[in-house]
């Protein structure tokens, strides 16, 4: 039995998993302030767990941490939403457990558990991209993490899809993230609401109090003009950067997950014939577009697979 843990700027979540990668139990509390006490919380939680569940011993732990990860040190080098630099994260709650620890960053160990548990089980090659706030990306080659010699591979979300286009929190213009996200896509349609006061999606933004990542897909679904045109153009710089990873990697399974994924199966549908004429691939063995299978549970699966 291993626990993983998913460490969030607001929240800790980990589960008990065992060898067939099912998680027998899991509880979150909230993140508070500062490693020491981070750390803390994480032991305490970890002890819950396994007093709740009657386990006695565990093999391991493994922490998905946001930020930029030396997981052969186990130190998490910088992490903004933690307000971590250089915290020697493995040995502080391996010091509390008395138990082999292994970190990761987040979104790495979200693609290990949907590649040995998810939506690329039995597959040796996979991405997962994550289309939230952010976009995030973990690259499994070989059933293992890919996270390059320093451990920051996978930013999958900061490579330049519009040559000096809308700025990026990384500070480039362009990146991939910056119409790709949920908050790419939220500028996107309060653009085009202002170009467009008869949208549809202004009721819809006074429905829901704000404007998400839904208003423009709701407002097209009901067959509006302006709404439309935001989704066509969101889903073609979607395209383009999958089609990008692809082209590059070749992974047997790409994998979307994320708030944006919650569009369901008609995201991939129409993703699909996007992707067709600008991946470069021949023949019948060609990459699979999915969705993320585990949800929040992708990050504890593979946090306690590190």
């Amino acid at each position: 039995m291993r626990i993983g843990i998913d460490l969030g700027g607001t929240n800790i979540a980990a589960g008990l998993v065992d060898v067939s990668c099912a998680i027998i139990a899991k509880d979150s509390v909230r993140t508070p302030a500062g490693a020491d006490a981070i750390v803390s919380a994480m032991a305490d939680l970890t002890r819950s767990l396994c007093q709740k569940a009657g386990v006695e011993t565990i093999e391991s732990a493994g922490v998905g941490s946001p930020g930029s990860i030396d997981a052969s040190a186990g130190v998490v080098v910088f992490s903004n939403n933690l307000h971590f630099r250089n915290v020697p994260l493995a040995d502080m709650l391996s010091e509390r457990l008395g138990v082999l620890v292994k970190i990761g960053n987040d979104a790495n160990a979200a693609a290990l558990g949907e590649a040995r548990a998810g939506a690329a089980k039995g597959r040796e090659s996979m991405i997962l991209v994550t289309l939230g706030t952010g976009v995030g990306g973990g690259i499994i080659i070989g059933g293992e993490i890919y996270d390059g010699f320093n451990g920051m591979a996978g930013e999958v979300g900061h490579t330049v899809i519009v040559k000096d286009g809308a700025l990026c929190t990384c500070g480039r213009k362009g990146c991939w993230e910056a119409y790709t996200s949920a908050t790419g896509l939220i500028r996107m349609t309060k653009e085009a609401m202002e170009r467009a006061p008869d949208s549809l999606m202004h009721k819809i933004t006074r429905d829901m109090g704000k404007v998400s990542g839904r208003t423009a897909f709701a407002a097209e679904r009901r067959g509006d003009a302006a709404a439309g045109a935001v989704v066509s153009a969101y889903l073609s710089y979607t395209a383009c950067g999958l089609a990008n990873l692809i082209n590059l990697f070749q992974p047997a399974v790409l994998c979307l997950g994320g708030g944006i994924a919650n569009e369901g199966q008609t995201l991939i549908e129409r993703l699909e014939p996007l992707l067709e004429p600008e991946c470069f691939d021949v023949g019948e063995r060609k990459t699979v577009l999915r969705l993320a299978e585990l949800g929040n549970d992708a990050g504890i699966i593979g946090a306690a697979l590190l």
